[in-house]
């Protein structure tokens, strides 16, 4: 074919993508349905010219645009690839890993559940064998979520709900065509109907294969990529490389799942790439994505509708019978996973509970599209298929991709509007009112403010106020004569407000640069999990993330078990130097929350609720600096070396910032502004690497700020050192049981512990230590002791302690005065070790 009559077809199609968007929005459709559409209308428009005689021009046109050299391969191998890398570029994996469980069900046993209910069904509906029947089950198990995210993302539904969605599309993607593949070699091979336990065993080595060849490959990538530090243009050329040898890789090399391949390859980047590329390559890296996968989507898209007519020509009166059977197994299917498996998962809290209305519309919504088509293609193409199975799966796939299409996504909308989620709820409605009046206020000042810096003509000036104060009070009284919002829901709609500042702050700080690219993703999801946990909990929901935010992490916990057994330090001494940067950027965002709460939240929910969003506030900032003094006590240098690098990289925005502005106002020329900003490039790069941890414990200094070992010697100091053991507790962890056996003493380096005891209570702080008169005294009175603040302990066993106690004077001093504490004789504590000594 004419290279220049496919470079026009081409191009004509990129004008109907451009055109599309602009008629869906007007049309109020899904995107992918109007593309689809055109395609249709195309496709058959030319099919029409070609075999008409009412002229012969546009022949030449219409057999380009029927013969394009499209064929299957291509969707799979240079498409699909796109689409499934750009995607996992663009997730926020710390918040998909929420939320695994329902992601999980939805995307790979949902298309499991789907496969077998549309085989099994068409095998008793047709004279298919099962294996092409469970083909056609995995063709058309695979879900497009971009039409019910988008309307999903208009009406400001739940964003955690948006995210489930598509994190079970790019998953059930992957499933599907591992299950394609698994089902095409049987067919292919025209042998014997398989076992469900041959396809289970195979589908575990497409599935380990493809995540190790990603993996690989993108570890090799990145290493590539860091060495081009200083060329973002080969970075990015790398990265486009990425996916595609990626399954190639996987397809070719070992038989896994290049589909499976190339979500591990974009897993992985998104984790790792942050932290290796600088902030400038990896956010225009995923601009270059964005844009690669909106043309890869459109086209596959559109390239598959053209096929439409094409795969139809041969439909017979029955196979509508079956088109109807694929429909309704398909549905029942999803059903049975939405209103069956996952309120199961709810109740047993390993879900987050979707509403009955999101339900049926995320039913409604499971609309087919590109990949459908394209693997239905493949199977078409394919001499090794009979030629009966190619033809009942193309219409077939094709009649199903129509329907959800034409249907579903045309009515898609309507169903949402009847199910009442694109209005707002009944507080939501109050607030916005009284948004409205408290912004029109302010306004009005405003307008006064400039009309008379601008000395306007008075007439005009008094005429728009005139009207201006009409809206003003109409929108006064619409307020006032509305329901009251409850204190409660003021509290719970202020604290949301003020994540998202929160989280708006530090996009501005990403931006900046004064936060890195490293912790961008880490601050990001907190800030996220702090909006959702407070829409779901109100304060009490607020709270919990906050805590949840300077905690201990199970990880965390994790690496210092390596650390303390095996000697593996290398995942402690990277969380801890995560969890220094992260509390260090916490505190400077929160500290500048106060202008917000006072400007705007005061403003808009009055005094009360501001004074105590002001008291919540203050806690947490009290929270982590808690948690930073326990960690700068531990390593005073490491701690000092970060805040040094975050006053260079400061004024290195500044810096910026001044020669921006020169520039702009044409004090200095495009030379010198360039060599000014390389040069501040360079002194960037430099200030942007983290400072090295020192792991092992600073214990000889730790434990010199003890007044209780003052008056030890410095040889005794470090065979102290080496027998205390760190110990890191949340909030809220018990520490001591009442009714367990003390084995150890315990001191607090940081943090704060609450003792109680024979209906007593005392609470310990820094410097102070707990379980000395359990071990002392075999018939005390047991305590149980519980840390109210994350605290960092240094344990020390009995044997240790008691010969302390023999030397220490200061020890023995602190030992009686916990004991005068807890009303206990402290003679009674000490007499059994001073006889041991």
């Amino acid at each position: 074919m004419d290279i220049v009559l496919i470079t026009a077809v081409i191009s004509s199609l990129f004008l109907v993508i451009g055109a599309a968007e602009p008629l869906a929005a007007r049309l109020r459709l899904p995107y992918t349905v109007i593309l689809a559409i055109l395609g249709i209308l195309i496709g058959s428009g030319a099919i029409f010219f070609l075999r008409t005689d009412l002229t012969d021009a546009l022949n030449p046109v219409a057999g380009a645009i029927l013969n394009l050299p499209i064929r299957s391969n291509v969707f799979l191998y240079v498409f699909l690839p796109t689409l499934l890398f750009q995607a996992t570029l663009g997730m926020n994996l710390r918040r998909m890993l929420d939320d695994w469980v329902p992601i999980l069900v939805l995307a790979v046993v949902a298309v499991v559940v789907a496969t077998l209910s549309v085989g099994y069904a068409l095998s008793w509906a047709s004279a298919l064998p099962l294996a092409a029947c469970l083909l056609i089950g995995a063709i058309v198990s695979t879900t497009d979520p971009s039409a019910v995210v988008s309307i999903f993302r208009s009406i400001s539904a739940p964003r955690r709900l948006s995210r489930i969605i598509e994190g079970e599309s790019l998953l059930n993607d992957a499933a599907a065509i591992a299950l394609f593949g698994l089902f095409i070699g049987f067919v292919t091979l025209g042998g014997q109907d398989p076992l469900l336990s041959d396809a289970l065993a195979r589908f575990p080595v497409l599935i380990a294969g493809g995540a190790l060849t990603g993996w690989l490959i993108t570890r090799i990538a990145i290493w590539v990529m860091a060495m081009f530090g200083r060329h973002e243009m080969a970075q990015i050329s790398v990265s486009v490389a990425l996916p595609y040898l990626a399954y190639i890789g996987a397809e070719q090399s070992i038989g896994a799942s290049g589909v499976i391949a190339v979500v591990a390859a974009g897993l992985t980047l998104n984790l790792t790439g942050p932290g290796r590329l600088p902030p400038q390559a990896w956010a225009n890296l995923r601009e270059v994505w964005d844009l690669l996968a909106h043309w890869a989507g459109a086209l596959i898209f559109i390239l598959a509708a053209l096929l439409i007519p094409r795969l139809l020509e041969e439909v017979r009166i029955g196979d509508f019978a079956l088109i109807g059977v694929v429909i309704l197994a398909a549905i029942a299917a999803r059903a049975v996973i939405l209103f069956g498996l996952l309120p199961l998962l709810t109740f047993l809290r390993a879900s987050p509970p979707v509403d009955h209305p999101y339900r049926v519309a995320i039913l409604w919504g499971g609309l087919r599209g590109a990949v459908t088509l394209a693997l239905a293609l493949a199977v078409t193409e394919s001499f090794r298929v009979p030629v009966e199975v190619k033809r009942l799966v193309g219409i077939l796939a094709t009649g199903f991709t129509l329907f959800t299409l034409v249907v579903q996504g045309t009515t898609l909308r309507s169903v949402i509007g009847w199910l009442g989620l694109d209005r707002l709820s009944p507080l939501d409605e109050a607030l916005s009112r009284q948004v409205v009046a408290v912004a029109l206020q302010t306004v009005r000042e405003d307008v006064a403010r400039t009309t008379e810096d601008y000395k306007l003509t008075r007439d005009i000036v008094r005429s728009e106020a005139k009207a201006f104060g009409e809206r003003l009070e109409e929108a006064v009284r619409v307020a006032e004569d509305r329901v009251d919002i409850l204190d409660r829901d003021r509290i719970t709609l202020g604290l949301i407000a003020l994540a998202g500042h929160e989280r708006d702050m530090i996009l501005a700080r990403v931006r900046e640069r004064t936060i890195s690219a490293r912790m961008a993703e880490k601050t990001l999801s907190d800030a996220d999990r702090l909006i959702e946990a407070t829409r779901t909990g109100g304060r009490s929901g607020y709270q919990r993330a906050t805590r949840r935010s300077v905690a201990y992490g199970r990880a965390f916990r994790a690496a210092l078990a390596l650390h303390s057994r095996l000697g593996v330090s290398a995942p402690l001494i990277r969380m801890t130097a995560d969890r220094f940067e992260l509390l260090l950027s916490q505190g400077l965002i929160l500290r500048d929350l106060d202008a917000f709460i006072e400007g705007r939240i005061r403003r808009i929910h009055g005094r009360r609720v501001a004074e105590l969003l002001q008291g919540l506030l203050t806690r947490r900032i009290e929270t982590v600096e808690t948690a930073m003094e326990g960690l700068r006590l531990q390593y005073p240098g490491y701690a000092e070396e970060l805040e040094r690098r975050f006053i260079r990289r400061t004024a290195l925005r500044l810096e910026e910032r001044e020669y921006v502005a020169m520039r702009e106002d044409g004090l200095i020329g495009a030379e010198v502004f360039t060599v000014l900003m390389q040069d501040l490039g360079d002194r960037r790069n430099a200030a942007e690497a983290r400072p090295r941890l020192d792991i092992a414990l600073q214990r000889m200094e730790l434990v010199r700020q003890f007044p209780l070992f003052a008056d030890l010697d410095d040889p005794v100091l470090r065979r102290l050192g080496r027998a205390l053991r760190p110990r890191y507790v949340n909030e809220g962890k018990t520490i001591v049981h009442k009714d367990g056996t003390v084995r150890n003493v315990y001191f607090i380096a940081s943090g704060a512990v609450e003792l109680e005891s024979g209906g007593q209570t005392w609470r310990l702080g820094r410097g102070e230590m707990f379980g000395q008169v359990a071990i002392l005294m075999k018939n005390a009175a047991r305590a149980e002791v519980r840390a109210i603040a994350p605290s960092t302990l240094l344990v020390l066993d009995v044997a240790r302690f008691r010969s302390l106690l023999s030397r220490s004077k200061a020890l023995r001093k602190a030992v009686r005065a916990s004991a005068e504490l807890r009303g206990i004789d402290p003679d009674v504590v000490l007499k059994e070790p001073s006889k041991e000594t």
